[in-house]
């Protein structure tokens, strides 16, 4: 991946300088108290999802605090695979050939930018071979691993497992329960999405998780219990973005929602003194907005939340570019701090100049001893260009997958790329179109695993950085039988309206011919343009023109 070197060594010595030891205040878990089954995992959604939702390319300036080696601060800490990772190796980023991994696949919720999408809780520096090795699957147990490098294992799952998916990922034991704690993390999180795939979830009950995943990931937890690594993570992703996970810091919580305590009064989330304190924003937390354009404002949010303030907060923020960087209000009132949810507090970068900008955020006043600082940090880069992206062939056609692939056209650093695929029936009616997005711009191909092989399908691609996008690529397409072709680098597409047919092009389109179902020439067309109708009656057609490779079955209504 290629990063601007100078802005990104000085965005990660800022966060590696946060080195002091995070502290759970003695209230954070409170509400947790006295509360059993659907009422206690309630509280830990409640809790867990007031959080500073990060900017996605702010991640990787993060990941040197939260994964990196305990005795090789430079080298990344990969749950993936065993290979040799560095933060700073070579110019630009050392993790060329690793992603931003979700481990709980994003297509699971639909893809969706909602505040899962960059929650670090669960993202994880992956290899990125491995990475496309375990694609979307669900967590199991491999019966026969059709891939495994030390680490990472895919293939069938044992049975009782997988949800009805045919491949399941199988983490390392040593990392089992990392992953169990995450993904009981993220059913309380977001217990309130709707989930797009159901291998381990569901969406009709108060538990999230169905009960095959509920036992494995239960088994895992007590197997492999909490370790060091998972400590110390919790505390740097408390500093990044003010919430904690609550069963790695309480383990045997998961046993009073989903395991062998089911139904039992919880008593163990501690108590609030009678002191003033603040909960979050925790000491030195690092609120980093990433890479922004120049003339583009960005905002986060950064929840206030206190326990026994006898006035009201004061909030300012001083020193270096102090004049980029702006707040809600500059006073917080004491209920407000103190209330179940905290004060929202809004914190928006302004950027007049291309450059790397910074300032400090002061939290005082309220009876607290002494105040809470948060270094903002930010860098400002000019308006990209992008070249686009040309969409290649599929491969890998099977009755339910296939695997979409595409080329940039240019050399600029790019976030990630966005494909656009579009469901057709066996009528030419579109079903659905959705969005999909890389974990980053090293990934070239994208593996789709719900295919209908009575379908067709089309993608086309985009490239993302900074808030734009490129133009759209060519279309492929992926017909009945799963025969594939990929239109003309200047597309056509043509699109029932009302009455007719509408020509979607680039550039005018020549030789369009259509035809009735029984084969007969119902009109042709030497040359039309953009946004063109052919009037039809009603009826199922065929329209065929030199620069499709194939033809496009339409309905006329």
């Amino acid at each position: 991946m290629h990063r601007n070197y100078r802005i990104l060594m000085t965005l990660v010595a800022a966060v590696c300088s946060l080195m002091a030891v995070a502290v759970v205040p003695n209230g954070y878990y409170a509400s947790l108290n006295g509360k059993s089954g659907r009422a206690l995992k309630d509280a830990v959604h409640d809790l867990a999802m007031r959080h500073t939702v990060l900017t996605y390319n702010s991640l990787w300036s993060y990941f040197p605090q939260t994964d990196c080696m305990p005795d090789n601060k430079s080298r990344v800490w990969d749950m993936y695979s065993d290979k040799p990772y560095y933060f700073e190796s070579r110019p630009g980023w050392a993790t060329s050939g690793m992603n931003r991994e979700h481990s709980l696949p994003k297509s699971w919720w639909g893809g969706d930018v909602v505040p899962a999408y960059t929650d670090i809780n669960h993202l994880f520096p992956a290899d990125g071979d491995a990475n496309m090795e375990k694609s979307n699957y669900p967590l199991g147990e491999v019966s026969t691993a059709r891939y495994d490098n030390g680490v990472t294992k895919v293939g069938p799952p044992k049975a009782g497992q997988g949800g009805g998916a045919s491949t399941v990922f199988e983490p390392d034991d040593r990392y089992k329960g990392d992953f169990a704690r995450t993904y009981f993390y993220m059913a309380a999180c977001y217990q309130d999405y709707k989930w797009k795939y159901t291998y381990m979830l569901t969406n009709s009950t108060w538990l999230t998780l169905n009960q095959w995943s509920i036992d494995l990931l239960l088994k895992w937890a007590r197997e492999d219990p909490v370790s060091d690594k998972e400590k110390d993570r919790n505390d740097a992703v408390y500093r990044a973005q003010n919430n904690r996970n609550p069963f790695i810091d309480n383990p045997d919580l998961m046993e009073y929602i989903w395991g062998n305590k089911s139904g039992q009064i919880f008593t163990e989330g501690g108590e609030v003194t009678g002191d003033p304190e603040l909960l979050t924003p925790a000491q030195d937390t690092q609120l980093n907005f990433g890479e922004v354009a120049l003339g583009k404002t960005l905002t986060l949010t950064l929840y206030v939340k206190g326990a026994n303030l006898n006035n009201s907060l004061s909030v300012t923020h001083y020193r270096g570019n102090d004049e980029m960087f702006s707040t809600s209000v500059s006073s917080i009132d004491r209920t407000a701090a103190c209330s179940a949810d905290g004060y929202p507090l809004t914190v928006t970068y302004k950027p007049t100049a291309v450059g790397n900008h910074s300032t400090r955020l002061v939290i005082s006043d309220g009876g607290l001893t002494g105040s809470v600082g948060c270094e903002l940090t930010a860098s400002c880069l000019p308006v990209p260009t992008l070249s686009g992206v040309r969409a290649l062939p599929v491969t890998e056609v099977t009755d339910t997958s296939f695997v979409a692939h595409w080329e940039p056209l240019g050399s600029e650093q790019l976030d990630y790329y966005i494909i656009t695929r579009t469901t057709y029936n066996n009528n030419g009616e579109i079903v659905s179109s959705d969005e999909y997005t890389t974990d980053d711009a090293e990934q070239t191909s994208y593996e789709f695993t719900d295919r209908n092989k009575e379908y067709s399908y089309t993608y086309s691609v985009q490239s993302y950085r900074l808030g734009y996008t490129s133009a759209m690529s060519n279309v492929v397409t992926i017909d009945y039988s799963g025969i594939t072709g990929v239109l003309a680098d200047k597309p056509v597409a043509f699109i029932p309206t009302e009455g007719g047919v509408l020509v979607k092009c680039s550039e005018p389109v020549a030789n369009i011919t259509v035809y009735t179902m029984n084969g007969a020439e119902a009109c042709h067309y030497d040359m039309l343009e953009n946004d063109q109708v052919i009037y039809l009656p009603l009826g199922v057609y065929i329209v065929t023109s030199k620069q499709s490779t194939r033809a496009t079955k339409l309905v006329v209504r």
